[in-house]
């Protein structure tokens, strides 16, 4: 058995638009109306992949959903072409895109049953959102078939709202250690909806069999959620003994931190000061929405949008950070603007499953040349350009279903997949 991190990125689809559906993600909102490119978007977070291979890291792929959701929309009472505008937007919503919502891991060396545990995210929040599920589950009931490993499971009911990994930290000495599991939930975020739900994290913790010594539960807080922190991942990340989060994350951070240091005297935290950066320039640079991963030699890396770069007091303070003799030594910019656009980071587009490679189906796990097959498809059936308006355009909807088409074919997943 080899037990290793596999970082599982969500291919951005051929419906990737602007319609600003999203309350209290302020990229979202301030970009609405304006023209995506589905094309370029998907090539890059390709590239994202491509570039996580090169560090050593595994890497595997959740494939966009089938859109329009005409299940969704029959239930409705109405079609594609009946739907209201609002309507029609989050039937053609992309947002699956962001593996981080897929569901909430916990490996198997947490857990009672000594199995993987994953458990579907209900997105009910968010009406573009709340119908990715169905498609979700499949997949995930697909790629971790084996039950002898892995346990995958229907969401927590309504109206309790989970968003999945966005709202979980997992730390450890080493990642096929025992860990401790952070589950982080909003109560209030002002103007905007806190998303994940207290009672739909104790459930997950629950159902995943873990340890009541080893589980916390944290409140965000509301300041971060009122700032446009809509999900934890926006502004605090972990990878093994290590935290990195901004002071203002978390609703009582004192008693977090001296309970996790209780609970794993070996943990690491990495608090970034308002004063040096503050929750706005955290927010719009995606700092926090950072792959921090541990690279084949032993050192951390945090791979980071490009925004950071451009924000001179976020990267200012990272490049004292690396210079320091702290545990992340190394930065790597990626190029993931589309995402981004639509208030989406490089945390955002994966979902880390710590597991063995062997126990998971092949379809799922990419390597360089794959990836160089699903670029191909991407370059020549992605459309170039939408703008909402478009989403009800015959053609449009018609490219968009033979793009996802010849995608999963090539896969070999039409039979599985295919609605």
């Amino acid at each position: 058995m080899s037990i290793t991190e596999i970082n599982f990125d969500g291919l951005i689809g051929p419906s990737h638009n602007y319609a600003g559906l999203s309350l209290g993600n302020l990229a979202s909102s301030r970009n609405a109306g304006a023209a995506s490119y589905p094309r370029a978007a998907a090539l890059q977070g390709i590239e994202k992949m491509r570039g996580n291979i090169r560090l050593g890291l595994r890497q595997g792929i959740f494939l966009p959903q089938w859109r329009p959701d005409g299940e969704w929309l029959a239930q409705l009472g109405t079609d594609i072409s009946h739907a209201e505008p609002h309507i029609r937007a989050a039937a053609m919503s992309a947002s699956s895109m962001w593996a981080a919502n897929a569901a909430t891991v916990s490996p198997a060396s947490d857990t009672q049953d000594g199995r993987t545990h994953l458990t579907v995210a209900n997105l009910v929040t968010m009406p573009h959102r709340s119908h990715e599920w169905p498609q979700t589950l499949r997949q995930l009931r697909i790629a971790f078939s084996d039950d002898r490993a892995f346990a995958v499971h229907a969401p927590i009911p309504a109206p309790f709202g989970d968003e999945g990994a966005a709202n979980h930290m997992r730390l450890s000495d080493r990642h096929d250690l025992p860990g401790v599991e952070v589950f982080v939930y909003g109560q209030s975020g002002g103007p905007f909806p806190a998303r994940q739900h207290v009672e739909a994290s104790k459930a997950v913790a629950r159902r995943h069999g873990l340890s009541p010594d080893r589980t916390l539960f944290v409140q965000q807080s509301e300041q971060a959620i009122a700032a446009g922190a809509f999900h934890n991942d926006v502004v605090a990340v972990a990878n093994e003994r290590v935290l990195f989060t901004h002071e203002h994350a978390f609703a009582d951070k004192d008693a977090f931190y001296a309970r996790l240091r209780q609970v794993m005297p070996s943990v690491e935290i990495v608090e970034v000061p308002a004063s040096a950066i503050s929750l706005a320039d955290a927010i719009t640079s995606y700092l926090f929405n950072a792959q921090l991963v541990t690279l084949p030699d032993g050192a951390m890396a945090l791979i980071l949008p490009t925004e950071a770069r451009e924000t001179p007091a976020v990267w200012h303070w990272l490049e004292q950070m690396v210079a320091g003799n702290g545990p992340i030594r190394r930065l790597v910019p990626v190029d993931v603007r589309q995402s981004m656009a639509n208030g989406g980071g490089p945390a955002c587009l994966r979902l880390r499953i710590v597991a063995d490679p062997n126990n998971i189906d092949p379809r799922f796990l990419v390597d360089e040349p794959k990836l160089d097959e699903i670029a191909g498809i991407v370059s020549n059936y992605w459309p170039e350009t939408i703008v909402p308006d478009d989403l009800g355009d015959t053609r449009l909807i018609a490219r968009i279903e033979q793009s996802w088409l010849t995608l999963v074919d090539h896969l070999q997943l039409s039979g599985d997949l295919i609605p």
